[in-house]
C-alpha cells in the first residue's frame, strides 16, 4: 500500500486509540500530534504494534509465552514513556506547564 493510502490511515488510526488508550487527557493534543508529528506517529504506531502482539502471546506455546509476554511488555512500557515524553515535550514548546 502506499504511503497515505487505506492502509496507512488504518495504522495511525489504530495509533491514535493506542495513545489515547494510556493518555485519555490528551486525546486532542495527541490527535493533533500524529497529523504534525511523524515521529510520534512512528512511537504510536509501534506501541499499538507492540500491544497487538502482547495481546496474542498466551496464544504462544508454553516454552515461549512467558518470555514473549515479558519482552512484550517491557516494550509497551517502554514506548508508554516515550509518548508521554513526546507529549510532554510539545506541551513545554508550547508554554505549558506540565508534572
Amino acid at each position: 500500500m502506499t504511503p497515505g493510502g487505506k492502509d496507512s490511515g488504518f495504522r495511525a488510526d489504530k495509533a491514535v486509540m493506542s495513545a489515547i488508550r494510556h493518555f485519555p487527557r490528551f486525546e486532542l493534543t495527541i490527535r493533533r500530534m500524529i497529523k504534525t508529528n511523524n515521529a510520534f506517529q512512528e512511537v504510536c504506531e509501534e506501541l499499538a504494534e507492540a500491544e497487538c502482539a502482547l495481546s496474542r502471546a498466551d496464544s504462544l506455546p508454553a516454552p515461549l509465552r512467558d518470555l514473549r509476554r515479558e519482552e512484550w511488555e517491557e516494550m509497551v512500557n517502554r514506548l508508554v514513556g516515550e509518548v508521554w515524553e513526546e507529549i510532554r515535550r510539545d506541551a513545554v514548546s508550547r508554554g505549558i506547564s506540565m508534572p
